[in-house]
């Protein structure tokens, strides 16, 4: 069959001499990107300090409003940061944990630097309540909803598993956690640029993410939606001088909080992370989420049928409505397979519990995920001891 999208192939290098299956871990880096860092250079080296006025200082913003448009967000309401993690403690910060509301709920199989983070909120108050998985695939939906209740303050999970790249039910979520009074902050790392949401539809408090996966922006920018009517009224107390309604004012004493999104804000932007994210956002926009996840979907199906077919156990939603972008296969010996699989530039990762994840994108062809089923099992061929 003709695929349209193979057209991108050109645009990113790597894809010349590796079968580039780990879009979950990292994008493939965009070809313009060279010319973004380029000039990044250039501005700094030509233009100096006068280069906050004429680009530097708005970039944050536009990133920003760039990384939004793809899931519907109103201009102005998503800030950026270094990290997923930085972008929950801002949230965080603007909430008091010393009331009777001071409930956390989330689920186990969320990302664990975000658990460590709201473990350690326990010192401010917060009373965590981890939900429990039976399965290490499937989120315990109706378990979850059952502990969001009148006492609890946030609800931090993720859109999509990274383990097994199970879709959380964000609606039913969003609806219990406000029917109670309480906030929703979806982490949407693994949805975003290949699984389709609409924040407005949604009715979600926060959003958070990076754009270092599928949407091939690399490392060091992180981003972070606010509901407007939230955004109007937060005050993060993980603050600084860029969230100053007059920040060179350099005003002495506490902060007045200038508008979203730099009011979410705090040191200063990572300027040369937000310009090599530019070229990843520009290919994702142009192709759509929605085409890259019809893509998607064909691609993961026939990866679960290429497990099947060799009695290998699949640690991934079978219900494509239920399944992002990645499908992880545990095959006899994983992780040492994964191991001899990137020795042969076959590029995917192994997480403990899930197996080895390949992970499609809209620049990989149906071919690349024969050569890289047909590795394994020729890994596993001639070497009989991994195949026990």
């Amino acid at each position: 069959m003709t695929d349209d999208l193979l057209r991108y192939r050109p645009e990113f290098p790597i894809l010349e001499h590796t079968t580039y299956l780990i879009s979950n871990s990292l994008g493939a880096m965009p070809r313009g990107v060279y010319d973004a860092l380029h000039s990044y250079a250039d501005t700094w080296a030509n233009r100096g300090v006068r280069a906050w006025e004429e680009r530097w200082w708005m970039l944050a913003s536009q990133v920003g409003d760039q990384i939004g448009a793809l899931m519907n967000a109103p201009l102005g309401s998503v800030a950026t940061f270094q990290n997923v993690t930085t972008c929950q403690a801002v949230v965080a910060s603007c909430f008091d944990f010393s009331g009777k509301r001071n409930k956390v709920v989330y689920s186990d199989l969320n990302f664990p630097s975000v658990m460590y983070f709201w473990e350690a909120q326990r010192s401010r108050g917060a009373r965590v309540h981890m939900v429990k998985n039976d399965d290490g695939i499937h989120v315990a939906t109706e378990r979850l909803l059952e502990a969001i209740d009148e006492n609890t303050l946030l609800v931090p999970v993720s859109h999509v598993i990274f383990r097994s790249a199970y879709i959380n039910d964000a609606r039913a979520i969003v609806e219990r956690a406000h029917n109670v009074g309480a906030h929703v902050l979806l982490d949407t790392f693994q949805s975003l640029g290949t699984v389709p949401f609409d924040v407005q539809q949604l009715e979600v408090d926060f959003v958070c993410g990076g754009v270092l996966k599928w949407l091939c922006g690399g490392p060091g920018t992180a981003y972070l939606y606010v509901r407007p009517d939230l955004g109007r009224k937060l005050e993060p107390k993980y603050t600084g001088w860029i969230a100053h309604e007059n920040p060179f004012a350099f005003e002495v004493g506490p902060i007045r909080y200038g508008e979203p999104p730099y009011r979410f804000m705090n040191g200063t932007p990572n300027i040369p992370a937000l310009e090599t994210a530019g070229p990843g956002l520009k290919i994702v926009s142009k192709i759509g989420v929605k085409n890259i996840r019809e893509k998607s979907t064909r691609q993961t199906t026939r990866l679960i049928e290429l497990a099947d077919q060799h009695g290998w156990r699949v640690n991934t939603p079978r219900d494509p409505e239920r399944r992002g972008g990645t499908v992880s296969i545990d095959m006899p010996n994983s992780q040492e397979v994964c191991a001899e699989l990137l020795k042969r530039e076959i590029l995917v990762d192994w997480r403990p519990k899930a197996g080895v994840r390949f992970s499609p994108h809209f620049y990989n062809s149906d071919a690349e995920l024969e050569t890289g089923i047909a590795a394994v099992e020729e890994i596993l061929h001639s070497r009989p001891a991994l195949a026990r």
